[in-house]
């Protein structure tokens, strides 16, 4: 008889499998797509879910026009190195055929030719310049606002963020992984958090950053937004989201041993509902001014807040005093 172990690892495997085989039949579909014409970049192509995906083959298009134009030089450079690698194998393949012993059993003394040494020394100096003005332009293009509408800055710590709106007069709250035992919902491990960073779509945020003890790096993949956070350092970057949903990243900088638990969520809203998220923030009369409007605002539950987790004790005894603090404040707020 099989035990409850057996059982579940047969169900296990059942799933996988059939994952395996929606996964395959997809890549089928992208193939013969392909041959009968479709551009590869728009087979490939991950529609912006604001998380990676399962067997996910390419990035993201994004919900904003960096990330787009990212995601653009990145097929650029995808067609560029399949036809290198391409010319390459097929020389390779020749001279090795051509020159072989049976077809040439007396081998060529040649030692300089000036026309192919001319070629393979301008031809990769083109290609590199085809990619690099394209490159810089876009680094450029990356580098700051011109014009920005809001200001939002961004404090790196071990490990975790602290976010600010000083023009909204929101004042530094900081934003933790959500432990594996309170997950619950639309929530994902390791990646959702219990303050998420809220901001408005169709603006021009101005993102200041730095880290208050070692250095951190915030990125947001489907944001197109990547940038170091150095202590006694701002370093500046900005984001323009024009599609309301939840976008989430991580550090990417090793910053110490929960470097892995310090993920990023922001949640893009209206104007109008980022007006009445601020509003609530700044005159809530509730205890955590911050749940209070993410729960009516946003729509979060932190039900989750108002017991210990047990998964956090175990993990690291610095995020348990954490999670304890804050989830012996929301008692206390919700009395």
């Amino acid at each position: 008889m099989m035990g409850p172990l057996g059982l579940w690892k047969n169900l296990r495997l059942v799933k996988d499998l059939r994952f395996v085989k929606t996964r395959m039949v997809g890549l089928m579909v992208a193939l013969a797509a392909v041959l009968a014409g479709a551009p590869l970049s728009s087979v490939l192509a991950v529609e912006s879910t604001g998380a990676p995906v399962p067997w996910q083959l390419d990035l993201p298009k994004g919900a904003t026009v960096i990330q787009r134009q990212l995601f653009s030089f990145h097929q650029e450079l995808l067609i560029i190195i399949t036809a290198i690698t391409i010319f390459v194998f097929v020389l390779l393949a020749y001279v090795a055929i051509r020159y072989r012993k049976a077809a040439s059993p007396t081998p060529s003394r040649t030692t300089h030719n000036f026309t192919i040494e001319v070629i393979w020394t301008v031809v990769p100096v083109l290609i590199l310049a085809v990619i690099a003005f394209p490159s810089f332009k876009l680094l450029y293009y990356m580098d700051r606002a011109e014009k920005p509408e809001m200001t939002l800055k961004v404090t790196g710590h071990q490990w975790y963020w602290n976010y600010e709106l000083p023009e909204q007069k929101v004042e530094e709250f900081s934003s933790n992984l959500i432990p594996d035992d309170k997950i619950s919902g639309n929530q994902i491990r390791l990646l959702s958090v219990d303050y998420p960073l809220v901001v408005p779509v169709d603006t021009t945020i101005q993102i200041l950053l730095n880290g208050a003890d070692v250095i951190h790096s915030w990125l947001v993949t489907d944001l197109g937004v990547q940038k170091s956070a150095f202590p006694g350092r701002t370093n500046e970057t900005w984001m323009k989201i024009d599609k309301e949903g939840t976008y989430y990243g991580q550090c990417t900088q090793i910053c110490g041993d929960r470097h892995g638990y310090m993920p990023i969520e922001v949640r893009a809203v209206s104007k109008e509902k980022f007006a009445q998220w601020t509003d609530l923030v700044l005159h809530s009369t509730a205890k955590d001014k911050m749940r209070d409007a993410n729960e009516k605002v946003l729509g979060l539950s932190y039900g989750w807040m108002d017991s210990p987790s047990k998964t956090a004790q175990i993990a690291h005894p610095v995020a348990a005093s954490a999670v304890a603090a804050t989830s012996a404040s929301s008692v206390t707020a919700s009395r």
